[in-house]
């Protein structure tokens, strides 16, 4: 039967691995994700009077909307050409079509995976503002720098809307440029000569000079000034809320420079402060420090819930950087003596992938916005300008064109050079390796425990409070620090994957993630799902310290009967196939459903979120308050996903003796979840390893067959040194 089961799980292992690798063959062949979106969308949504969608451009990836032999325009994928990363962290799909007069015909939100659209917020809204971008002129927004419309914008959903806005807007820009739409022609080539920032120019300055000099530039506007921009706008429910106060007093003091450059970073930052930054920084990234002062915040605070700074941006040319909190570093004062004072100080790094060049012109544009209702607002948009001084740059050689490119026409591109490439995956995994040794370090730590559980477990004051650590570090580091939480939504979307296009790219995004789940994976095939439910879960680890705390509080437990008991088993198994049955229907809808799991609402997002989702996880956590892991024992569709396959598990680790259940019943009554069927089996299902279990049955106080065993020891003991003593051996009796 074991070698049977052995047989299975590297059967089923075989074959996962040859879907993925052929799942993932097939992506490969198709990386312009457009392609896929074209074929659930109809070209009539963009070109009535188009019959089809054209074969794929060569030159950037855009299908010609065909009417017979003529092409009425182009549909493209915005993620395609440009970084659109929402709120979730995760890509923003948007379809978008265009005339050769350089007009959007349609604009189609077509996939998204944005938390803030799920609280509240009809998913109608949001692609009804898409929508509206039919008929925006791309050769007004290249005139004016993409600004040349107004933001609508949806209280609530902020970041969603600027970012689907800038992706709109940005590859628009990119397509018409290639395809010469509405007679924009793509960028000349940059011939003339090549600058870096100096390192040699060093020395350290004062805040006068470098302000004089535009090392330092400066956004101020005073509450007339805004009052007269949204005068200006036209809204009418804005102009009848203006700003208080005179109109003289400052609203907003902003300042900006480039925190790389030697001499702008030692004079703002100092030198220690500077060090730190050029040591924190990778190949390729550059900083921006942003001081403020006035009424109103450049930062905010909304940034705190989701990690996004959603009132400023960094533009240049079509390149756009949106700020992450990991980019984002608050600084104590400034350096200059002669420098202001400053309520808000902060840095933040510019990725190296974004394309960002410090020699050239951007701008930081600055998000106002004014309350027009109980929930609604309006928005204006205000730039700060930014050239670094020629002073702290030098010119550098251009690098040589290779052999291979010589005696290709006039503007031929040559092609980026596969040798050597770093794929995005992988600069994410290279920075994040403290993340990733630290979580490895833990992992191995807890297989140690799982191989050496008897010895471990002897020690019943060292098995708790190793237990009550271990959790604690999975909650605060693993949860709510780096947001490590595994989902059904997980399990779902692989299994989606496998079916449709694998990709091992889009699972290798999150390494804490990816590495959760192969621990996952192996664990299930030597412990079953209590390697993770009970050790490794972040919302389980919340569940049990909460607990813990009500027992010292000497709150009542419940124990439900066990027919009951055994039966509420059933409903997790319930909702995990409804869940799947969704899937198979569409992966979103089941996404949206699986907010059964309070995991995005007490771990991402820490609470801060709609109310009916924190009333959701807050009577759950109250109820496990009164039955320990109530959640867990009940209603997890994760659990009930790891318990399918930790059926096939190849050992059984847990220590039994024959008296177990009869006549002894002390772990059934002390197993947590109750995981210990009445007749002494333990149910590995259900079971969380908690290892209290085996505790106790090495216990000599609580398990009476240890207690047994112990009392015959003794009175054998007795018995011998009696009769040794009649014999005249050296064994005294004492006096």
């Amino acid at each position: 039967m074991r070698a049977l089961r052995l047989r299975t799980v590297f059967l089923l292992i075989f074959t996962f691995f040859l879907s993925a690798s052929n799942y993932a063959i097939a992506a490969s062949d198709s990386s312009n994700r457009v392609l896929d979106f074209a074929k659930k969308v109809e070209v009539t949504k963009f070109f009535p009077k188009a019959d089809r969608y054209g074969a794929l451009h060569e030159d950037i990836a855009v299908l010609p909307a065909m009417a017979g032999d003529d092409v009425l325009g182009w549909v493209f994928l915005t993620t395609d050409l440009v970084s659109t990363t929402g709120y979730s962290g995760k890509p923003i799909d948007t379809l978008v079509g265009i005339n050769p007069e350089g007009m959007l015909t349609s604009v189609q939100l077509v996939k998204h995976a944005e938390p803030i659209v799920l609280i509240g917020i009809p998913d109608s809204e949001i692609k009804k503002i898409t929508e509206n971008y039919a008929g925006l002129d791309i050769k007004k927004e290249a005139e004016q720098g993409g600004s040349a419309h107004e933001l609508d914008i949806i209280s609530g959903a902020t970041v969603t809307i600027m970012v689907i806005d800038d992706s709109v807007v940005r590859a628009s820009l990119k397509v018409a440029r290639t395809l010469g739409l509405g007679g924009l022609k793509g960028a000349a080539a940059d011939t003339g000569p090549k600058f870096v920032i100096d390192p040699d120019k060093a020395e350290v300055s004062d805040w006068m000079s470098m302000t004089g000099d535009g090392s330092i530039r400066r956004l101020t506007l005073d509450v007339g000034q805004v009052n007269a921009a949204f005068v200006e706008q036209g809204n009418p429910k804005a102009i009848k809320r203006p700003e208080k106060g005179p109109e003289t007093d400052s609203y907003v003091d902003m300042f900006m420079a480039l925190a790389d450059v030697p001499t702008v970073g030692r004079t703002i930052l100092g030198d220690a402060e500077y060090a730190n930054l050029k040591n924190r920084l990778k190949e390729g990234e550059h900083a921006i420090v942003v001081l403020g002062r006035g009424r109103y915040s450049f930062k905010g605070t909304g940034y705190v819930r989701g990690g996004i700074f959603d009132r400023i941006q960094l533009i240049q040319d079509d390149i756009s950087v949106r700020f992450r909190d990991r980019q984002h570093k608050r600084l104590g004062v400034v350096a200059a003596d002669d420098a202001p004072t400053f309520k808000e100080l902060d840095m933040f790094t510019i990725p190296a992938d974004s394309g960002f060049d410090p020699s050239k012109p951007f701008r930081l544009q600055l998000l106002v916005h004014r309350t027009i209702g109980a929930i609604e607002k309006t928005f204006l948009t205000f730039d700060l300008g930014y050239q670094l001084p020629q002073q702290y740059l030098k010119k550098v050689e251009d690098a040589p064109v290779a052999a291979a490119d010589a005696g290709k026409g006039e503007g031929a591109v040559a092609a980026p050079a596969e040798e050597g490439r770093v794929e995005l995956w992988q600069r994410i995994w290279n920075d994040r390796q403290v993340d990733i040794a630290i979580l490895g370090i833990a992992l191995t730590i807890l297989t140690g425990v799982f191989f050496f559980q008897m010895q471990v477990a002897k020690s019943e004051k060292f098995t708790f409070w190793f237990r009550i650590g271990f959790l604690t570090f999975v909650l605060v580091w693993l949860g709510w620090m780096e947001n490590a939480q595994l989902s059904v939504v997980n399990v779902l979307a692989l299994f989606s994957a496998l079916t449709t296009e694998f990709s091992w790219t889009a699972f290798l995004m999150d390494p804490l993630v990816f590495l959760l789940w192969f621990a996952v994976a192996a664990a299930l095939i030597f412990w079953g799902r209590g390697a993770y439910c009970g050790w490794l879960c972040p919302f389980g680890a919340l569940q049990e310290l909460t607990n813990r705390i009500a027992k010292f509080f000497k709150v009542p437990q419940i124990s439900l009967p066990w027919g009951l008991h055994e039966r509420l088993w059933a409903v997790k198994y319930m909702i995990f196939l409804a869940l799947f049955g969704l899937s198979l229907y569409s992966l979103a809808v089941a996404e949206h459903y699986a907010e059964v799991e309070p995991f995005k609402t007490a771990i991402i997002l820490k609470f801060q979120r709609g109310w009916p989702f924190v009333l959701f996880a807050v009577v759950l956590l109250t109820a496990g308050l009164f039955i320990e892991r109530f959640y867990c024992r009940y209603l997890c569709p994760l659990g009930a996903a790891l318990a399918i396959p930790a059926r096939l598990r190849m050992f059984d680790w847990l220590k039994r003796y024959k008296e177990c259940g009869n006549p002894c019943a002390r772990c059934e009554k002390d197993c947590m979840v109750g995981a210990i069927h009445p007749e002494g089996n333990i149910n590995p299902n259900e079971c969380l390893n908690c290892l209290h279990c085996q505790v106790l049955y090495q216990s000599d106080d609580k398990c009476p067959v240890c207690i047994k065993k112990l009392a015959k020891r003794k009175k054998f003991e007795a018995q011998t040194g009696i009769s040794k003593t009649e014999k005249g051996t050296s064994v005294k009796q004492p006096a």
